[in-house]
């Protein structure tokens, strides 16, 4: 993926021969004066799990219900399944897109029982053929002997499986999901989600679905949009994500980072307030900034390390160490569950592998004293 910058960010990779099943192109959508979506260009592959990512008011649920034809962009093109569903003079309605839609708090009729909800939007097919449909689509979910009960009696992660098995009966061509796991408390959410991975892939469905939980988008999807104040800032796998962000927002965004300002060295070396570091990338510009993971950053005892450790939070399986650097500023690192370190005392601080850097007017603030 190309380099890009956070007043140009990247644009989508080029797609496969396989003809994509959603492409969106310069989608726009203001409210008033409030821009929500500025030019967002997205392919979707098809049989693949994308997830639209970013915090609150980034411009993606807005874009997901452009796609679904609740809401019409103020320009730009939306095709599904190689069909113009929007565009110039082009405004096809939401039920005549073939497009699946799993609610945030999934809309199922309480008065209605499983089967019956199930079989809602399964319109034109004979009485048989609709229950064999809703039979096939409530076996995928695993919920094949509940069609009798009402969604009342269900468990929220049962109910989010009726949800998904309407969206799934009528056979669409993109399934779409608006923060399908936030009802879910925190004990349910990991299952489910798996759950409903691999339901979707049992299916070979395309979905597409919004969060604004980091872990839930790259443990879930294929690959993952970041978006931000209505601009798509980089769409890759996950682990391309987090090892090679394309901007500084994500690389701040996307799993932990801590930011320090750095001088080139040379063309892959940075000057840092921990040392001299090796870059994953050429550098032309004079001053950046340099993304650590805490994951990266090894300590090792030394009176005359350049940290300070100040805290320590033991978790068991794993702790998070906070050192300060001589500018004020604290670095984390993520250690073992070993404790061999004690708050007051001095580190030298060492990072695995390259690191990402960027020439970024904005260099990051050290820590109050």
């Amino acid at each position: 993926m190309a380099a890009a910058s956070p007043e140009h960010p990247s644009r989508e990779e080029p797609a496969s021969e396989v003809a994509p099943a959603l492409v969106c192109r310069g989608l726009d959508k203001r409210f008033g004066a409030t821009v929500a979506v500025d030019g967002v260009d997205l392919e979707v592959p098809r049989g693949s799990l994308t997830a639209l990512l970013g915090p609150s008011g980034c411009g993606k649920t807005t874009v997901l219900r452009m796609v679904a034809g609740l809401s019409t962009p103020d320009a730009g093109r939306i095709e599904i399944d190689g069909r113009i569903v929007t565009g110039r003079g082009v405004a096809v309605p939401p039920e005549k897109r073939n497009v699946g839609m799993v609610f945030q708090d999934y809309a199922l009729f309480p008065h209605l029982t499983v089967a019956r909800n199930v079989a809602y939007g399964l319109t034109g097919l004979s009485r048989s053929r609709r229950r064999a449909r809703v039979a096939e689509a409530l076996a995928l979910v695993g919920l094949a002997d509940l069609g009798h009960r009402l969604p009342t009696a269900l468990s929220g992660g049962q109910q989010q499986r009726v949800a998904l098995a309407r969206a799934l009966a009528p056979q669409p061509d993109l399934v779409l999901l608006d923060e399908p796991f936030s009802n879910l408390d925190a004990a349910l959410r990991t299952t489910v989600r798996e759950d409903v991975r691999a339901i979707l892939h049992a299916a070979d469905q395309t979905a597409v679905f919004v969060t604004h939980d980091q872990e839930e988008a790259l443990s879930l999807a294929d690959r993952v949009a970041v978006m931000r104040d209505g601009r798509v800032h980089q769409v890759a796998d996950p682990q391309t994500l987090y090892t090679r962000p394309a901007t500084r927002f994500v690389a701040e965004f996307v799993g932990e980072a801590d930011l320090v300002a750095g001088r080139r060295a040379g063309r892959y070396l940075v000057d840092t307030p921990i040392g001299r570091l090796a870059t994953a990338q050429a550098l032309d510009a004079e001053q950046v900034t340099v993304v650590i993971r805490p994951e990266a950053l090894r300590l090792r005892p030394d009176p005359q390390g350049a940290g300070e450790v100040v805290a320590i939070s033991y978790f068991g399986h794993d702790q998070l160490v906070q050192v300060e650097v001589a500018d004020g500023r604290l670095l984390r690192a993520r250690r073992g569950p070993r404790l061999d370190l004690e708050r007051g005392q001095r580190v030298r601080l060492e990072v695995d592998g390259p690191v990402i850097a960027f020439a970024d007017a904005r260099q990051p603030e050290p820590a109050a004293a």
